[in-house]
């Protein structure tokens, strides 16, 4: 595996961890035991690290490399759709946490996001990147590595990506222990 697609994968984990994060918090919800700022901070992770950070990385560098290639243009569009859906989800979740938390709708509206994202991640995981894998050739993926890099640079900023790590395994001793 390319240490550009290793990068990629690297998230998705952090993704997951995010989203075992936010089932708790919406099992919290439903406790009457929400804690709306962490909510409303991990509704910022999602948009700035999930979507901002991780699918503008594909969106921006590895499909078009693939549609350069002549390849994936079907998957390519699948995803680029599912990216969407996944916004509108992130949407519904603010929705039902702003102004005031309505903790059906929010855990409702985590579950479901929940569940598209992990199953958006296995199909990227298990079919999209060994196609690229075998579709791009060692430089180009090489060179998606340092695109990868200056995009972090130019959108969110130096060091952002650590911190956002470091947010996030605050999170996890906080909420999962």
């Amino acid at each position: 595996m390319s240490q550009a697609l290793d990068t990629l994968r690297h998230e998705h984990d952090a993704i997951l961890s995010t989203l075992k994060i936010l089932r708790c918090m919406a099992e919290r919800a439903l406790q009457g035991n929400a804690d709306a700022g962490a909510i409303a901070a991990l509704l910022g992770f999602l948009q700035e690290f999930v979507d901002k950070c991780h699918h503008g990385k594909e969106e921006g560098l590895l499909f078009p490399a693939l549609q350069r290639a002549g390849r994936q243009g079907e998957l390519v569009g699948e995803l680029t759709a599912e990216h969407e859906q996944g916004r509108a989800l992130v949407g519904a979740l603010r929705q039902a946490s702003t102004p005031v938390l309505d903790a059906e709708a929010f855990a409702a509206a985590a579950e479901a996001y929940a569940e598209f994202l992990e199953r958006h991640i296995d199909k990227e995981n298990d079919v999209l990147f060994p196609q690229a894998e075998q579709a791009l050739g060692a430089d180009e993926l090489e060179a998606l590595q340092r695109a990868f890099a200056d995009f972090e640079l130019q959108v969110i900023g130096q060091g952002r990506h650590e911190e956002l790590h470091d947010l996030l395994h605050r999170w996890k001793a906080a909420y999962l222990g």
